[in-house]
C-alpha cells in the first residue's frame, strides 16, 4: 500500500496543526500570520495531493510546504517593502570605530544566567520574537534565509537580487540591532 493511499487530509488538522502553528509562529513571529500559513499550507497540500508520491511521511511533507509558504511571506514583505540605500552607517548606530573594533559603548555585554539553560526559556523565545520584528523587512527576510532556512550568502544574494555587499550589511545590521534588543530586554 502506498503512502498516497493511506493520507486522510480530514484527520490533519487534528494531528498537524498545533506542531505547525508553532513552528510558523517562531518563524513569522505573527499570530493571524502563522494561522494564515497553516490554512495555506492544508489547502496547498490538499491540492497537491495527486502529486504527493509517499517518498516521506505525510508530517514531513506538510512541513516542507509550510517552509515554503513561511519563505512566500517573508519575500512577499520584502517585495512591499520601501527599498532602501545601504551606505555606511551614520556614526550614532554604527557599532564599530574606524578601526573595525566594537565603541566602548556599544560592546557586547557578557550572557550571564543562572538558569541551566536560558535558550530553552520561553520567556527568551517571546523576547527574540519580538527584538526579531523590529527588523525591518529586508533583515527579517534575510535573517530568515541565513538561519532559520539555513541558506548560503550566493543563493540567497541570486534569490532576492541583491549584491553581496547589500546582504552582509543587511545581515550585520540584523545581527547587531538583534545583540542590542536581547541585550536590553533579556540580558540586563
Amino acid at each position: 500500500m502506498s503512502g498516497k493511499e493511506e493520507i486522510n487530509a480530514a484527520t490533519w488538522s487534528e494531528r498537524f496543526a498545533d506542531e505547525l502553528y508553532s513552528f510558523a509562529r517562531w518563524k513569522v513571529s505573527d499570530e493571524e500570520a502563522a494561522k494564515d500559513l497553516v490554512q495555506e499550507t492544508f489547502l496547498a497540500a490538499v491540492k497537491n495531493l495527486p502529486n504527493f508520491r509517499g517518498d516521506s511521511s505525510e508530517r514531513t511533507w506538510l512541513f516542507a510546504i509550510l517552509k515554503n509558504k513561511v519563505l512566500d511571506h517573508y519575500r512577499s514583505k520584502y517585495r512591499k517593502a520601501p527599498s532602501t540605500t545601504i551606505e555606511t552607517l551614520d556614526a550614532e548606530q554604527n557599532a564599530f570605530a574606524e578601526n573595525g573594533h566594537w565603541r566602548e559603548s556599544r560592546m557586547p555585554h557578557q550572557f550571564k544566567s543562572n538558569e541551566p539553560d536560558p535558550l530553552q526559556q520561553k520567556e527568551f523565545f517571546e523576547v527574540l520574537t519580538k527584538c526579531r520584528d523590529n527588523l525591518t523587512n529586508q533583515q527579517q527576510l534575510v535573517f530568515a534565509l541565513k538561519y532559520l532556512e539555513d541558506r548560503d550568502a550566493d543563493e540567497i544574494c541570486k534569490e532576492l537580487d541583491i549584491t553581496a555587499s547589500n546582504y552582509w550589511v543587511l545581515l550585520h545590521r540584523a545581527r547587531v540591532q538583534l545583540r542590542e534588543c536581547l541585550e536590553h530586554n533579556w540580558i540586563n
